[in-house]
């Protein structure tokens, strides 16, 4: 497979994961993942370990809002594959937010012929307080 293949493979992955979550699909967000997967929120816990913990973050989730096509919207995708390791960044609108209020970093591995996400980190920006310079 050339790297063009790749990349449109772990494309389409990405998109699959992001119908799940509009469906309010969880069996469907978790089929993405590896069971050890490491994710950083924007709301606590600082990090969640593994799929059982992944499920609590989007239980969570939808108990604030509900599925739709506005839900969970990726702008942006930036896709970098190579035969085993590949990872994606993008741009997040979040409940009916009409712009992206978040940013995404996903990590993939090629396991057993078949991509997963195995690292999920997504951020939100703040301003910083003006600080005095550290002596």
């Amino acid at each position: 497979m050339n790297a063009t293949d790749t990349t449109a493979e772990v494309t389409a992955l990405i998109r699959r994961w992001e119908r799940a979550i509009q469906a309010g699909d969880v069996a469907g967000i978790l089929a993405h993942h590896t069971e050890d997967i490491v994710m950083f929120d924007v709301p606590k816990p600082l990090q969640s370990l593994g799929l059982a913990a992944y499920r609590q973050t989007w239980e969570l989730f939808f108990r604030y809002g509900s599925p739709g096509p506005d839900v969970f919207v990726i702008e942006d995708l930036h896709v970098t594959a190579g035969s085993d390791v590949a990872f994606a960044t993008g741009l997040l609108r979040i409940g009916g937010s009409p712009s992206p209020v978040c940013r995404l970093t996903l990590g993939l591995v090629k396991r057993e012929g078949r991509w997963l996400i195995t690292h999920e980190h997504h951020s939100a920006p703040h301003a910083l307080e003006a600080e005095e310079p550290r002596s």
